[in-house]
């Protein structure tokens, strides 16, 4: 039956109630930012008006690592910036280029696809420049500053185009909420889906993700806390070593991240310090809304009409000497934006930090903070949106939060393939979950805190988070080999030096060797080898279950568990955790989170798989008893060093992600790559390595002077006291002088 069409005055009225609606909003933003700017930190400093040259000094110490020395904020973003530029070049410009939403009048229209959503999240930064802190606009003030500088005064470096004046609202843009979440962008696409899935399934993505232990005092000889920060991405992922004094206002010693001047750092101050790691997190909400048959470009909701928002996006594109432009038209509704009209649905997605643009400044407070509960209203600003955080402190604190801004939903998610379909607001979410209430430890029995990705539920044996406590958008219970090494590492001895956290660190063990290697070698013998593949078994059963570079028996056995793990056609199209189903004989469950899986569910075709690994293995390095440092390698500059480590998937904590080289060689290329250790003694005591060096200009004396200390699982002092950075200061100089 058609509906009857609606009279003007419910049309009036509908107008009336979005307009109240978007004025609402509007008016809870400004009350949640001058709440959160009512609670930060009592850190504001002016700003001098000398040049930033002036009010600034860079230190070189050892391995190129550099300790920015300002008078204020806005020098330390001046200096942050020039640093970069000297050990990345046009990286650190590049990305300007990007947040502006330009790199199609440089590079051709294969860029206008990125250049319209940067065009949006740029509008957005302009919008909001003035609702961040004062001290934030300064240090994106300065950075951009540094920028324009630095690529005029160093013409030769940088592409003769690159543009030299850019501004702090540039900056902003650089980390902003997207416009469009990747799991909405996923659902509307559907091979992009796919995609997606295949790559969350792939045993290559093991290596993604980070771990970060804490101990307590009473875990630890110096009766002083130890936080572990070790992320694991890509070694082109940029994360540069510095250190930033500012007198009164901060002292911070980490990671940064190359293009930006606060992106998801992690380190220390003289107070506390904190680490992060990815965690799993479903953030929004995908609804399907009816549309009106009647009007054109509108949808229904609490039984009116609502028209749909057209925004159309212009961007230009290089056309030979000249430029062209293109407009992409957008939609949105008051409630998020659209991702697909079809089938008479208007699909759109909510998430509650849509338009989010306070990230950098969350991480300049937390930076700043002095104790736990300052570190805390700084994560109470809620502009991080995911990341599980692990903190330690001068006072013995250690803590955890699983980080995210979920809301609280009045149905079941959908996750990234389910539309929930409604026709009033009310079925709709309305606010996210409190920062209180999301999983979190504050100093767990056991003294300690050990995070490798999954979900929150074991991350103290002694305090499992009950997930009955939380709703289905929350993650539920799993338990890696990655995970379950880390918690036989971090209760292996009942108190740690800061010393034996790095050994352990660097552990060579391979949780899935020592849970399987005996059930494959049974398999084996069973199926009444060859006996070439008898011979490679035996030497299989004298394996020390380690990825130590002189150890033989890893490399088959690593060769045999991915050809294992995969199944062949039998699992094609099977998603990793089914396939871990069908392969163990004792699948992974919550009743023995800790020893599950185990055990072989097919030995014949176990046996069949390693008899195919001792030919393969044999091909590719000439012997089944090749060592694993023989094949897996450090290779940066002039090293060429053997390396011990592996993936999650295969149960190493010093995780390692390796490429095939030309000359058979795996050659790593992501994982492990920078680690820090800090005792929380009065001084704070702390050893870092990047592996991959402080420079990427392979003309650096810092391109691979760490690579072969990474190699041999060895780490540098931080030089951290005035001191002792006087000491070992090899260059001295200010930026843009």
């Amino acid at each position: 039956m058609s509906p009857t069409p609606r009279p003007l005055r419910s049309q009036r009225r509908l107008l009336t109630r979005a307009f109240v609606a978007r004025l609402a909003l509007s008016l809870a933003v400004s009350l949640a930012v001058s709440l959160a700017v009512s609670l930060a930190p009592r850190f504001a400093v002016a700003q001098s008006a000398r040049p930033y040259p002036d009010r600034v000094e860079i230190r070189r110490t050892a391995y190129g690592v550099p300790h920015i020395q300002a008078e204020d904020l806005g020098a330390f973003g001046y200096a942050m910036a020039w640093v970069q530029l000297e050990d990345y070049g046009a990286r650190v410009a590049h990305g300007l280029v990007r947040a502006r939403g330009q790199l199609a009048r440089y590079y051709g229209r294969d860029s206008l696809d990125r250049d319209f959503d940067a065009r949006l999240t740029h509008q957005r930064a302009a919008e909001t420049w003035l609702q961040l802190q004062q001290e934030t606009r300064a240090v994106y003030d300065g950075f951009a500053q540094g920028v324009n500088d630095y690529v005029q005064q160093q013409p030769g470096e940088l592409p003769a185009w690159m543009p030299h004046d850019f501004t702090g609202r540039d900056v902003a843009a650089l980390w902003m909420e997207q416009a469009v979440p990747g799991a909405a962008l996923n659902w509307a696409d559907r091979a992009r889906r796919l995609r997606e899935r295949a790559r969350q399934d792939s045993l290559a993505r093991e290596g993604e993700g980070s771990n970060a232990w804490a101990f307590a005092p009473s875990r630890t000889r110096s009766g002083r806390a130890i936080l572990l920060r070790n992320p694991h991405l890509d070694w082109s992922a940029g994360y540069y070593e510095a250190h930033v004094t500012i007198p009164g206002v901060m002292d911070f010693y980490g990671d940064f991240r190359i293009g930006n001047p606060a992106l998801l750092v992690g380190g220390f101050n003289q107070y506390l310090g904190f680490a992060t790691t990815n965690n799993n997190t479903d953030l929004e909400a995908l609804y399907a809304l009816d549309v009106d048959s009647l009007r054109t470009d509108h949808y229904l909701l609490d039984g009116e009409s609502h028209p749909l928002q057209r925004v159309d996006v212009t961007a230009e594109y290089r056309n030979g000497a000249g430029l062209s432009s293109e407009v992409r038209t957008r939609w949105r509704t008051h409630l998020g934006p659209v991702v697909e009209r079809a089938d008479g649905k208007v699909y759109i997605v909510r998430w509650p930090s849509e338009g989010e643009f306070r990230k950098g400044e969350q991480f300049l407070r937390m930076m700043r903070a002095r104790n736990l509960e300052e570190w805390k209203d700084a994560m109470r600003l809620r502009a991080h949106t995911t990341s599980n955080l692990t903190y330690a402190d001068t006072k013995g604190n250690i803590f955890y939060v699983w980080n995210a801004t979920v809301p609280r939903l009045p149905h079941p998610s959908g996750g990234d393939s389910i539309a929930i379909p409604v026709r009033t607001s009310a079925e709709m979410w309305r606010d996210m979950v409190p920062f209180d209430s999301l999983p979190q430890l504050l100093n767990p029995p056991g003294g300690y805190i050990q995070q490798s990705n999954d979900p929150f539920h074991y991350t103290n044996l002694n305090a499992i988070i009950d997930s009955t406590r939380f709703p289905s958008n929350f993650s539920r219970p799993a338990l890696g080999f990655r995970t379950q090494l880390a918690l036989r590492l971090v209760t292996e001895q009942a108190k740690m030096s800061l010393e034996d956290v790095m050994r352990l660190k660097h552990s060579y063990r391979m949780l899935a060797g020592e849970r399987f290697a005996d059930d494959l070698l049974s398999a084996v013998r069973a199926a009444s080898p060859a006996p070439a593949v008898a011979a490679a078994a035996e030497m299989l059963g004298r394996w020390d279950r380690t990825t130590a570079p002189d150890s033989r028996g890893g490399v088959l056995f690593e060769v045999w568990y991915n050809r294992h793990l995969q199944g062949g056609e039998s699992m094609r199209g099977l998603s990793m955790p089914e396939r871990m189903r069908r392969t163990f004989a004792t699948p992974w469950t919550s009743a023995r989170p800790n020893e599950t899986p185990d055990g072989l569910a097919d030995p014949a075709r176990a046996a069949a798989d390693f008899a195919w690994a001792v030919d393969e293995v044999t091909r590719r390095h000439g012997r089944p008893d090749v060592a694993w440092g023989e094949v897996h390698r450090v290779r940066r500059g002039t090293v060429d060093a053997p390396v011990g480590g592996c993936t999650g998937a295969l149960g190493c904590f010093r995780v390692l992600q390796f490429s095939d080289a030309p000359d058979g060689k795996r050659v790593a290329r992501g994982g492990d790559g920078w680690v820090l250790a800090v005792e929380f003694t009065p001084v704070p005591r702390a050893f870092t390595i990047l592996a991959y060096g402080e420079s990427a200009r392979a003309d650096s004396p810092y391109f691979d002077d760490q690579a072969a200390m990474f190699a041999r699982g060895e780490m540098k002092r931080v030089l951290y006291t005035a001191a002792d950075v006087e000491k070992g200061t090899i260059r001295r100089y200010r930026p843009g002088r």
